[in-house]
């Protein structure tokens, strides 16, 4: 008999760098592919889960806006490329024989569904993944506001999110061999220390809906389904820390 998943409904927090693999742009499919079976091993365990990706592998609004894209219109442009990643992510699931739905803030029929709470959570009770893309559907919110927004929209017992290191440190460990990593920490101590985990505002509203956000690598084959079932190499940040 498997063993019982901590978590009954998650979202999976994904960069869209996560995508890229080696690559130093777009997609690696079998990056892809194997973070969709990570996620298909965590469907069958008896979870629901819902995405977010992000698009900075294709384009990120402020490097946009940076060189010289108005800024709003740098975010819009950021939230296609999340759509694109959403559709890939989709197909993969779906290679594997996980019925999986997108659905965009801005609405695109032809391609995905537009973003409906009801008709999402339905799906999930229905075990299908579900990806959120296109952020909020606004400028100026980062796909990490978005993935907080929906986890709390959606009910989610926690937010998981896929980094390329296996939790949260006190500086980049790939440049910085001293830097400590946490096994703990509160919402306050994350923003009172920087540390870069997600933007403020996702980590706020996070910390508002009492929803957990556990960080791990989304590199490490099984690290999603151990991470569920209260295993693995994580940093939990919850009120107590």
């Amino acid at each position: 008999m498997g063993e019982v998943p901590r978590y009954g409904r998650v979202l999976l927090k994904v960069s869209g760098e996560a995508l890229m693999g080696a690559q130093t742009f777009g997609l690696d499919i079998g990056t892809v592919d194997r973070i969709a079976a990570d996620v298909k091993e965590a469907a069958q365990g008896g979870v629901q889960v819902c995405l977010v990706i992000g698009g900075g592998n294709i384009f990120r609004g402020l490097a946009g806006a940076a060189d010289g894209i108005e800024r709003a219109t740098a975010d819009y442009m950021g939230m296609l490329a999340t759509v694109m990643n959403a559709l890939a992510m989709q197909a993969a699931l779906e290679r594997i024989d996980m019925p999986t739905r997108v659905q965009s803030a801005i609405p695109m029929e032809s391609v995905c569904e537009p973003y409906i709470r009801r008709r999402a959570i339905r799906h999930m009770e229905k075990g299908r993944v579900v990806i959120f893309a296109a952020g909020t559907g606004n400028p100026f919110f980062t796909t990490d506001t978005a993935a907080a927004l929906r986890a709390a929209e959606m009910n989610c017992a926690a937010m998981l999110k896929g980094t390329q290191v296996d939790g949260v440190y006190s500086a980049d460990p790939k440049r910085d061999p001293t830097a400590e990593r946490f096994e703990k920490l509160s919402y306050h101590q994350v923003l009172a220390l920087d540390l870069q985990v997600m933007d403020a505002s996702a980590i706020s509203l996070s910390r508002e809906n009492r929803i957990p956000i556990i960080v791990f690598s989304i590199h490490d084959r099984g690290a999603l389904a151990a991470v569920l079932k209260g295993k693995g190499r994580c940093t939990i940040i919850t009120d107590e820390g």
